[in-house]
């Protein structure tokens, strides 16, 4: 497990790269936040994640039985569930902080890199539209 990179990973470079070719700037790996987000926009407040289908747990279980007839099984289970419950904690410590958070699959970035960067402009657009949605009180004195 120690060749195995927490950052900067080929799924993630890919993402940030097409982030920065359209023009937003980021942060990644920002420590201030729950769960250190692999990029974060914080002039919008979203925070991504880009997560590999095995450690993050993608169709559970599915994942789960085959883990069961492996070797080790109950290290890997343990491990591949508390990676879930971390995510799920993580997302919601940043929900309450006012962040739009997104999770991507690393398949997802590889082989649909324009349906992430899709989701994410649709994420900012809501982000800006929400913003200038304000209340005025136009009663007459």
């Amino acid at each position: 497990m120690r060749k195995i990179h927490s950052k900067d990973t080929s799924i993630e470079l890919l993402l940030r790269k097409a982030l920065w070719h359209k023009g937003y700037r980021y942060r990644k790996n920002y420590k201030a936040l729950p769960g250190s987000p692999d990029i974060v926009l914080t002039k919008y407040k979203i925070a991504i994640f880009c997560d590999s289908e095995f450690f993050h747990g993608k169709d559970w279980e599915i994942l789960k039985l085959r883990l069961e007839k492996g070797k080790n099984p109950d290290f890997w289970i343990k491990k591949i569930e508390r990676n879930r419950n971390r995510d799920y904690e993580n997302d919601k410590k940043l929900l309450f902080l006012g962040y739009t958070v997104l999770h991507f699959w690393g398949q997802d970035i590889s082989k649909h890199t324009d349906e992430c960067l899709q989701a994410i402009e649709e994420a900012i657009w809501d982000t800006k539209f929400s913003d200038t949605t304000t209340d005025y009180d136009i009663s007459e004195e």
